[in-house]
Formats: structure tokens, sequence, C-alpha cells
């Protein structure tokens, strides 16, 4: 076999590979998402560790070549759902203190930052920030979406987070050293804010079967410093980190990555109001009072006393 059929061969499997990639990337229900992530569901339908139960830790290497896909992907053509690039930045961000200085802009409602903000997303990746706003995350989950890059926050957003009690700061980082230092960053921005780290750490990816990439070796933090992980980490997730294994968000499938935010933002669901309890509950519903009449009392429904709405008051 000469190389150039060997190449053919190679470029037909990753297009075809692509195609399921990404049939499977948007569902179920047209979702929205960014390159990466097609990229790692590519990387499924080649290597599906995904499908290995979960009892048994892997974290396998990217079994394509970032620049292989993009080859995949120009020669696809258009892809439905998929996100454009998020536009570069003009220059680099402002120091903190530059922030800190400006002057908030005026609000278009007069009153936006006069209420109480229960929670809040703030995302490493820009892409991801991106993503999940495509996806409406924003408005079902009633929680403004952030990315890393925009903080320090506008400190009317700061205000709005301390008007209510047990208001939550959720932090959406890769599992690498930078990623899980990024919750400290943030409660640093945010005194006296509850700041939640809502993952991922190397026991989700490897839980998760997630695409690993390997980076140079991590120097870990042993004192207090920008780059010091928490003691929740066992020794195998600091090992993980310290030979250069990171795992993004971004490798975790779109319809996965929403239905853990929006569970994780939205905190637990009450319970479901069935027809039954509806039913039982009239008794007690004010004018629709069930009537009951005491033994040997001889009025009738229509002389029954009035019942009090509690609803009318």
């Amino acid at each position: 076999m000469t190389p150039r059929v060997a190449a053919s061969i190679g470029d037909r499997l990753l297009d075809r590979a692509l195609a399921t990639a990404v049939a499977r990337a948007g569902a179920p229900g047209r979702i929205r998402f960014t390159e990466r992530q097609l990229y790692y569901e590519m990387c499924r339908v080649l290597r599906p560790s995904h499908a290995v139960p979960r009892r048994l830790p892997l974290t396998p290497a990217p079994p394509v070549r970032y620049e292989r896909f993009e080859e995949a992907l120009r020669r696809h053509g258009t892809v439905p759902g998929l996100l454009a690039p998020a536009p570069a930045l003009a220059s680099a961000p402002a120091p903190a203190s530059d922030h800190a200085s400006r002057e908030p802009t005026a609000p278009s409602a007069p009153d936006l930052y006069d209420y109480g903000l229960p929670r809040l997303l703030i995302c490493q990746s820009r892409q991801v920030a991106r993503m999940l706003l495509a996806n409406d995350v924003h408005l079902e989950a009633a929680c403004p979406v952030f990315a890393a890059d925009d903080l320090p926050l506008d400190p009317r957003l700061v205000t709005g987070l301390g008007r209510v009690d047990g208001a939550t700061v959720h932090v959406l980082h890769d599992a690498s050293v930078d990623g899980i230092a990024l919750t400290g960053r943030v409660r640093d921005a945010v005194p006296g804010v509850r700041v939640s780290s809502m993952g991922l750490v190397p026991r989700h990816a490897t839980a998760l079967h997630l695409i690993s990439p390997r980076g140079p070796a991590q120097v870990l933090a042993q004192g207090p410093g920008p780059l010091t992980l928490p003691a929740a980490l066992g020794p195998r997730e600091r090992d993980w980190l310290a030979d250069g294994r990171f795992a993004e968000v971004e490798s975790v499938s779109p319809a996965r990555l929403l239905r853990t935010v929006l569970r994780l933002v939205r905190g637990p669901r009450t319970p479901g109001h069935s027809v039954w309890t509806g039913l039982r509950e009239l008794r007690t519903a004010g004018f629709m009072t069930w009537p009951t009449n005491r033994p040997g009392d001889t009025r009738t429904q229509g002389d029954q006393p009035a019942t009090r709405n509690p609803v009318q008051g």
C-alpha cells in the first residue's frame, strides 16, 4: 500500500468519524456546541472509552491530533449547531486595579442592579460560557453566566449577591492545576459570598473516562500561593496533575454538560405535584372546602357557614 493510498483511507475514516460526531454532538434537541466539543466527540467515536464501566479509572490520550480534526472539518463543510470561535480580544485584559478604578456604565434600566442575585456561574473557558448562553442555560437556571477573564466582576453584581442569604457563585473549570486554582481566585473576587467549585477535578475525569491530553510536568505548590491545590484532592489526583495530565470541560459531551450544569446550579428540585395530591388539597382550599357535617347536624350543604378563603384573605 502506497503512502498516498494509506492517507486517503485515513482521511475517509476520519470523515466518517466526524459525520457521526456531528450527529451525536447536537443530540438531542439541536444543541449548540463548540469546535473543541466536536473534536472530543470525534475522539469518542474513534476510541469509545466512555463505554467502559465507570468503576475502572481511565483517562485515555486523544486518538487523533487536533490538526487532523481541523483538516477533516474543512473537508466536511458547514456543521449545523457549531458555534463560531470567540472573537479575539483586541488587547490584553486590563489589570484588576484598572477594573476596580473604572466607573461602572449606567444600565439601560435604572433599577437593574437593585435586586438580589441568588446565583452566578463563572466558567474558566469563554467558549464554554458562550456555549451555555447559546443553549439558554442562563434563562432556564435564572443564573448569569460569565467567563473567568471577566474578573473582577462589576461591583454592582457583588452587591446583588450580598443581598441574598446563601447566594452562591458556581465555578466551572478544567481538571488542571490552573483550573482548580480558579476557585480561589473567584473567592478573592467576591469576599463574603459562598463560592462552590462545580468541577472538573481528576476523579471526575477518571470516572467519566474523559480524553486527557498531556502537557509539561507541573510543580504543585506546597504553601499559600496562586496554584495551591485544595486539601480535598487525594494523592492519586495530585500525581495525575503533577504528571502534566489535564481534562477540559469541553471533553464532556454537550448534552451531559448541559444537564449537569442545570442540575447543580438550580439545586434540588421540589417534589412533583400529581393529580391525586391536588384533589386531596381541595379539601382545605378555601371556598372549595369539602362539605363535612358533624353527626346529628341536620344542616344541608347550603346551610354550612361560609368558609374563609386563605388566598383571598
